[in-house]
């Protein structure tokens, strides 16, 4: 059976990046400011959705992807684990 958890146990990989680029901008950008940049792109969210998308409780579509990257000014690829890093998902060693 197919598991939509990370190993951590959370719903989406790219809550942790979202919340990184976000502290790093100068000036920083509230979860509040993100969740109207948001709105902007089409992604009917609040600053409560986007408290969830970082701390991985809130699972996120490809098109909410597309609409956080744009929000945050950053490639897609920016918001996914560097390819260096062991896959976050579950993945059952008799699959492989």
């Amino acid at each position: 059976m197919f598991k939509t958890k990370t190993a951590e146990g959370k719903n989406n990989i790219c809550g942790e990046q979202v919340f990184h680029i976000r502290k790093a901008m100068k000036p920083k950008l509230s979860q509040r400011a993100l969740a109207e940049r948001l709105q902007l792109c089409g992604m009917d969210v609040d600053k409560n959705a986007v408290q969830r998308i970082e701390c991985g409780k809130r699972f996120v579509t490809d098109m909410e992807l597309l609409a956080l990257a744009a929000a945050l000014a950053v490639p897609v690829s920016e918001l996914l684990p560097p390819e260096n890093e062991k896959s976050p998902l579950q993945i059952e060693e008799n699959l492989l």
